[in-house]
């Protein structure tokens, strides 16, 4: 076995790892461990990383799969950094799209109802 310290956004937990383990221990029961203590995870996920496309444009990629609840800018609207430019649900959570940098909405790829999956485009900046 061994112990490792891991630090989680900022909270710091004590992790034990049983080396060679397969699944099962001998005599046919699986070891049974303590809980480690919850994760406090974000109720959004990061903005999606811009990607270069033709003519300078900045992409906005989907994170994950889903479907898209609510687009809340249109073609030729000037924008700033982290404005919400649609809600995207994915397993029952609604995530915010965020602009990653200022500039003018070039286009909107998708329409609200739209199923995305994970590195569709979803819109693009100029």
């Amino acid at each position: 076995m061994k112990n490792y310290t891991i630090t989680v956004n900022g909270k710091v937990y004590e992790v034990t790892v049983e080396e060679g383990f397969s699944g099962q221990a001998q005599g046919g029961a699986a070891p049974v461990s303590a809980p480690a203590a919850p994760l406090n995870t974000p109720k959004a996920p990061a903005p999606a990383a811009p990607q270069a496309a033709a003519a300078g444009a900045v992409t906005v990629s989907a994170p994950m799969p889903g479907k898209i609840l609510d687009i809340r800018v249109s073609a030729g609207q000037a924008v700033k950094r982290g404005d919400v430019l649609m809600i995207l649900e994915a397993m029952k959570m609604e995530n915010e799209i965020v602009s990653p940098q200022d500039g003018t909405v070039a286009g909107i790829q998708v329409s609200v109802g739209s199923a995305v999956e994970a590195g569709d485009t979803l819109a693009s900046l100029n």
